[in-house]
């Protein structure tokens, strides 16, 4: 029974950890410090849970009682946090700053909102612990209850990732977690009702009386394997999740299949535990076994998975989602098999009768615990960025070696007395031959192609992928420049956010153009993602603009679109009126107290885990509130790789907080319909056609009306031909669209189901259909109203 009440508990945990994390990234950002922060703050509350319950809490306490309170404390929280948010992140978007100081309040927000729950959670084993007693059999059972608890996490990642985030909201997975969690309490609490507990004799004196000799080399082992765990996943989840696609689908996959092989080994290690005499060599023979696990998974990442001719036009989410878990569980499941094997032998390794059992197990939890904080942190924000994923990989299967011989080496080169010197040579004969073994592992780790990087799931189906100027990783993204048939490409994260090609510099500079042509006085600009720098580069030609601020999550970039796109970007990032942050957009919108006359926003596609966030409701309000007066808004909406509901959505949601808004088509003679530009204004628009047209023939405007030739605007008609629909007329078609909102991030699920669609030219069709021209939009002399009149293919009203 209590089995199955740590199954549910790890369910409810799970949940809230997806929800607190998407939540609390709207508020401090999603840039890898900010996701240091909230993952260090989480495990760290954990960790510090399971080290003071044992401490503060008496032994003679009915365990399933303290178990209870916990569960119903943690719901409560749980509640508490959901309706707190809102306040404090008010209270943070006042004071928030950058710098060391901006990272404190950060480090602050995130403990107010987790520690609290997470250092209950942390406690709920030690406490359910003292209900065993310190035998290989109560030892055992603390491995599965371990393992039931990491079972009820692949549920609840499960359940949120694919269900109560998907078709409800923040709100509903918080609500069903905390239900959860009450339950687990109701029952606990009748058990304890039921059932007495018997309080052992003995104390702390006792307690340290009864450790195992070298018990430190095994919590240093378990330390070690708790950092290669969680530096693992923070490496192969960027690496897979490159290869599978980076949807909010794959993460919760990848997630899922991680914990699954951690509850698989934890219960094989619990079987174990309780049959053999001496767990500390098993503990010693996983780590070792680990340097080849990890090596595995290394070569199937770099060598067949890449090339698995799976076709990325799979457009059905469920059939989709088997192929993914198949790969993952080819790639990943034996080493986390290993991982979750080392916690209960770890435990039985350390265990010796009279120990206080929730001592014993708030030890081992807590020292594994902080290997992962600073593995997850360590990786992720050092070691990526600055040697690499294969280098990376490299350190781990090292680390790994190095948690074997800290389990080993006291049992083999050391002993009683009446130990034959044979029996020591045997052992350090195997510990050489182990070594020279990883080091060979080591040596042998490939590096994963840099088509992976560029292409990521289309790379299979790709019969040319050009030449390879540049590779980074850094501490956000992956980046890749490519040359392919002369034409530069700039891949983010595994597919092309920009390039030269003619089709993607007239959007890039289109979102640029549109609104400072329209514009009276344009002095501001903030372009929201860097790429390849032409939207940017777009203000540059403009005389008017002063001061041009980009927002980049990821440091790589700039330079990179500086070296590169120098000439197709008008070495804007060389400019003085530029200046780059290096900044989750969102955050810095949020934080700062600048206003801007222009906002251009080219974010990654919205099925890109996280990138919801830059297109929701409140977001656009966000912008809205930084816009001078007469301020335009420029959004990025791809209808390439799009569902027909993903794009109602990007629009309506729009619409809704800019109503009068304008959309504009990217159209060539080779493609119609490839993405959309939205335009929005906080009023009415009014576009004079003969002042556009006198504007771009004055000398300043020279360098701005060459920009535009190069792009087959050879005037402002052609320009405003581009011209697709506003709000008004699009309302009927728009009306069942679902509205994204930072409480349900609605779009990244809709999206992420329609990753594969190719409707983009139905898509187009289906909104001109509700194309009317606009009389009191565009403002003129009758021969250039007739004229644009025309080149929309509309009749004139009839009299």
């Amino acid at each position: 029974m209590l089995l199955v009440l740590f199954v549910a508990s790890g369910c409810s945990a799970l949940i809230y950890e997806i929800v607190w994390l998407q939540l609390l990234q709207l508020s401090i950002g999603s840039s890898a410090v900010s996701l240091g922060v909230l993952l260090g703050t989480f495990m760290g509350g954990m960790c510090l849970g399971s080290i003071a319950l044992p401490r503060f809490v008496c032994r003679r306490r009915h365990p399933l009682r303290v178990y209870a309170l916990i569960e119903l404390g943690i719901g409560i929280f749980a509640i508490a946090i959901l309706f707190g948010m809102p306040y404090l992140d008010r209270l943070y978007a006042a004071i928030a700053g950058h710098g060391l100081p901006g990272i404190l309040l950060r480090g602050a927000v995130c403990a107010v909102c987790l520690l609290p729950p997470t250092l209950l959670m942390g406690a709920s084993l030690p406490a359910m612990a003292r209900w065993i007693e310190t035998t290989p059999r109560g030892v055992s059972w603390l491995g599965f209850f371990y393992g039931g608890n990491i079972a009820g996490a692949v549920l609840g990642c499960l359940l949120a990732g694919f269900y109560l985030l998907r078709v409800h909201d923040a709100v509903t997975a918080t609500l069903a977690a905390a239900a959860v969690n009450g339950a687990v309490a109701m029952i606990a609490f009748g058990l304890a009702a039921a059932l007495p507990h018997h309080a052992p004799s003995g104390g702390p004196i006792e307690d340290r009386a009864a450790r195992a000799p070298g018990a430190w080399l095994v919590l240093a082992a378990i330390a070690l394997s708790g950092l290669c765990a969680l530096g693992a996943e923070v490496v192969w989840t960027r690496l897979l999740s490159l290869m599978l696609g980076p949807t909010v689908y794959t993460f919760s996959i990848i997630l899922a299949v991680f914990l699954a092989g951690l509850g698989i080994g934890s219960s094989a290690g619990a079987h174990l535990s309780r049959r053999i005499a001496r767990p500390r060599i098993a503990l010693g023979v996983c780590q070792m076994l680990l340097t080849a696990a990890i090596a595995w998974t290394a070569y199937v990442i770099a060598r067949p998975l890449p090339y698995w001719r799976i076709k990325p036009s799979l457009s059905d989410l469920w059939f989709r989602s088997l192929i993914d878990v198949a790969h993952c569980l080819w790639a990943i499941l034996p080493a986390t098999c290993l991982w979750g094997a080392s916690f209960p032998l770890a435990l039985a390794a350390v265990a010796r009768r009279g120990q206080d059992p929730g001592l014993l197990v708030g030890r081992v939890y807590a020292a594994n615990t902080a290997g992962a904080i600073v593995g997850a942190i360590a990786v992720s924000m050092v070691a990526i960025p600055g040697v690499g994923t294969q280098q990376s990989q490299r350190l781990l299967i090292g680390l790994s070696a190095v948690a074997a011989i800290l389990a080993l080496a006291p049992l083999l080169l050391t002993g009683r007395a009446e130990q034959r010197w044979t029996a020591r040579l045997r052992g350090a004969a195997f510990l050489l031959v182990s070594m020279m073994t990883a080091a060979l592992l080591v040596w042998n780790v490939p590096a994963v192609p840099w088509g992976v990087v560029a292409y990521g799931r289309q790379l299979p189906t790709r019969t040319l992928v050009g030449d390879l100027l540049y590779l980074g990783e850094g501490m956000n993204a992956s980046i890749v420049i490519s040359d392919l048939y002369k034409t530069l490409r700039f891949h983010v994260s595994g597919k092309v956010e920009a390039s030269s090609d003619q089709q993607d510099m007239r959007l890039q500079r289109m979102l640029g153009h549109i609104p400072a042509l329209l514009h009276p006085k344009p002095r501001s600009a903030l372009v929201v993602g860097c790429g390849a720098g032409v939207t940017a580069g777009s203000f540059v030609v403009h005389p008017e603009v002063e001061r041009i601020v980009i927002c980049e999550i990821e440091a790589l970039i700039p330079p990179a679109a500086a070296w590169y796109f120098g000439r197709e970007n008008h070495d804007v990032l060389r400019d003085r009126r530029t200046e780059v942050v290096y900044d989750d957009a969102r955050h810095f919108i949020r934080t700062t107290r600048e206003t801007f006359d222009i906002i251009t926003s080219d974010p990654i596609h919205p099925w890109v885990k996280g990138s919801a966030t830059l297109y929701t409701r409140e977001y656009f309000e966000l912008c809205k509130r930084h816009l001078n007066s007469g301020g335009f808004i420029t959004q990025w909406v791809p209808l390439y790789e799009s569902s027909l509901e993903t794009v109602k959505s990007e629009i309506a949601t729009f619409l809704e907080v800019f109503p009068s808004g304008t959309i504009w088509g990217n159209e060539t003679a080779f493609e119609e319909g490839y993405d959309l530009v939205l335009l929005g204004q906080a009023g009415a628009a009014r576009i004079d056609v003969d002042e556009l047209q006198r504007r771009l023939e004055r000398p300043d405007h020279a360098l701005v009306a060459k920009s535009l030739r190069e792009l087959g605007f050879g005037s402002t008609l052609h320009l405003l031909a581009t011209y697709a629909g506003r709000g008004r007329d699009l309302q009927p078609w728009l009306r069942h669209a679902q509205i994204n909102r930072d409480r349900n991030l609605r779009l990244q699920y809709l999206a992420g189901m329609g990753l594969n669609s190719q409707g983009a030219i139905f898509i187009y069709e289906e909104m001109l259909r509700h194309r009317r021209f606009p009389e009191e939009l565009f403002a003129g002399s009758s021969q250039h109203a007739e004229a644009l009149r025309r080149a929309l293919g509309q009749r004139p009203p009839s009299r």
